[in-house]
């Protein structure tokens, strides 16, 4: 559901900030007074098309903002398909347009494409009415609909149909790239042989071109260990020399020693000298078996900066690392083993292609009877509806055609209606009447309610070219509709504005000289007023606005 509308420069509004309520949501205003464009800016927001005419003028940029519920399990699963993830269980979807003719489009504060947005806003949001955000126009939901009518069974089949196709279109990629033109197929099983052997001529092994790294700079640079080696070890232990470090130490602890014995205090000291002198030691031996082992030898330096060559050739050829490389021998030995075997493949994937598609064709079937059994009772309850709305001679049907396997199964479906009588029944888009339009689509929303998970629905002109009893029966539809989901109504009957929900009152004011939109949330009192002046005019008689009270006492009461 929509929890919260914010507007800012949109067509004549300059600021707008609504919160909606969870059920009915009614909207009432004179002729002309903005309502619809409050429904236009909601429509922007949910990713319908937007143009720099939308933009106040004078401004630079139109911006709304809607946040969304989507506390609902069914919400939540249609924002975890998009990779949407809600916080504090809503999502924040918001659309800039510039003047210049940019647009911005966010969710969460992120940008996004506004094709994905209508994606996740499509499924949680139904307008309906004389706006362009109607699903059930688009031919391809129609199956959808109908499924979800027919029930739990169907919608089964479908999600198997589905699985079903994925897989047949699986195996015939894989059979499609094995029937490839055989000079192709022979060319490929040379290249992979040859790669094959090259890397497995190398005899590469995972960490060994770190070692020979090392051992390269270890051999490029023999002479400057060598000397820097000796030099650290004449300073530091070789006795063959005067004065070097070790000797001194060991007359340093010599002193010492002496002194000990006459102040016991000096014991510590003497201890750390002694041991100092050991280490010393011990690090002179490691320096002169350094520099001994050091390795002259131009031979292994070349054989290893050939080495390396060849791994840097590989490495070029087949992966970015040694492990990588090892990695796609692996992968072409898997390949050549399918080229080189591809006839028993071929044979494997042409049977179980055969399997599969038989086996689903059956669901398809089997989902197809469903529809077609399902689909003469729903269109009956439509026309029911559509009788106590007002349009008693309306035809309601479901045209089925045949299609070829695919996942939705092998049925084309689609809604059509007859309005008048002598009428053949056309498609929905083709409907004149933008109230005739809200009240099919009213009509369906009701029969689908026990199955629709649609959170927020939206009329916009349900109420056109209807009064009396009529209005009743919408109102209370809209009652009805409103105990499952959020409804937003726009209407000009009191008979509608009058059953229980959050009434909002909208209004063209002068601000600073300029016509501005303005919408207020209305008290008990305030709905008898503005219920009176639908009733009787601007300025309403006393009978009609106890009429206006008799209204509201019985939808409350």
């Amino acid at each position: 559901m929509i929890r919260r509308l914010y507007i800012r420069d949109f067509a004549v509004i300059d600021e707008l900030d609504l919160e909606l309520g969870s059920g009915l949501n009614l909207l009432t205003g004179e002729t002309g007074a903005g309502k619809s464009v409050v429904i236009d800016a909601i429509n922007v927001a949910l990713g319908e098309r937007a143009d720099t005419e939308t933009v106040r003028s004078g401004c630079e940029r139109a911006v709304v903002e809607a946040v969304l519920d989507v506390s609902s399990p069914e919400s939540a699963r249609v924002l975890e398909e998009a990779g949407v993830y809600p916080e504090d269980g809503a999502v924040i979807v918001s659309r800039e347009v510039q003047r210049s003719g940019k647009s911005q489009c966010r969710i969460n504060g992120r940008p996004t494409t506004v094709s994905l947005l209508k994606e996740i806003t499509d499924r949680l949001v139904d307008t309906h009415g004389q706006h362009e955000h109607q699903f059930l126009l688009r031919t391809d939901r129609h199956l959808g609909v109908l499924d979800a009518w027919c029930g739990e069974e169907a919608t089964s089949l479908r999600d198997q149909v589905a699985q079903g196709c994925g897989e047949i279109r699986r195996l015939k990629s894989e059979l499609h790239q094995l029937q490839s033109d055989e000079r192709e197929r022979a060319r490929s099983i040379d290249l992979y042989q040859f790669q094959i052997r090259e890397i497995a001529d190398a005899n590469l092994t995972p960490g060994e071109e770190e070692e020979l790294l090392g051992e390269r700079n270890r051999l490029a640079n023999a002479e400057k260990l060598y000397a820097g080696a000796s030099r650290a070890f004449e300073l530091l232990g070789d006795r063959t020399k005067d004065g070097c470090a070790l000797d001194l130490l060991s007359e340093v602890v010599s002193s010492c020693q002496n002194l000990a014995g006459l102040d016991p205090q000096l014991s510590k000291l003497l201890e750390s000298l002694q041991a100092a002198a050991y280490q010393v030691e011990d690090a002179a031996r490691e320096l002169r078996a350094y520099r001994d082992a050091v390795e002259f030898n131009p031979q292994r330096l070349e054989a290893v900066e050939e080495r390396l060559d060849l791994i840097q050739t590989l490495k070029r050829k087949y992966g970015e690392t040694v492990e990588a490389v090892l990695e796609y021998a692996r992968e072409s030995e898997r390949k050549l083993e399918l080229l080189v075997h591809s006839d028993e493949r071929l044979a494997e994937l042409e049977q179980e292609i055969g399997q599969v598609e038989s086996e689903t064709m059956k669901k398809a079937v089997r989902l197809s009877d469903l529809r077609r059994k399902g689909g003469s009772i729903f269109a009956k309850a439509v026309e029911k509806e559509l009788e106590s709305l007002s349009m008693p001679n309306a035809v309601f049907q479901i045209a089925h055609g045949q299609a070829d396997l695919q996942p939705a199964g092998v049925d084309k479906v689609e809604f059509l209606i007859s309005a008048n009588p002598g009428e053949p029944p056309r498609h929905l888009a083709r409907i004149a009447s933008g109230g005739e339009m809200s009240r099919v689509m009213l009509a369906i929303k009701s029969v689908l309610a026990a199955v629709d998970t649609m959170p927020t629905l939206i009329f916009d002109e349900i109420d056109v070219g209807i009064g009396g009893r009529t209005a009743e029966v919408i109102g209370n539809k809209l009652d009805w509709l409103a105990r499952n989901a959020q409804v937003l109504c726009i209407t000009h009957l009191p008979q509608i504005a009058s059953y229980p929900g959050d009434h909002f009152y909208i209004e063209k004011q002068l601000s600073d000289g300029r016509t501005v939109i303005r919408v207020r949330r209305l008290t008990e009192e305030e709905r008898v007023t503005e219920l009176a002046r639908m009733l009787g005019g601007a300025e309403p008689s006393d009978t009609a606005v106890q009429h206006a009270r008799e209204l509201l006492e019985k939808h409350t009461g």
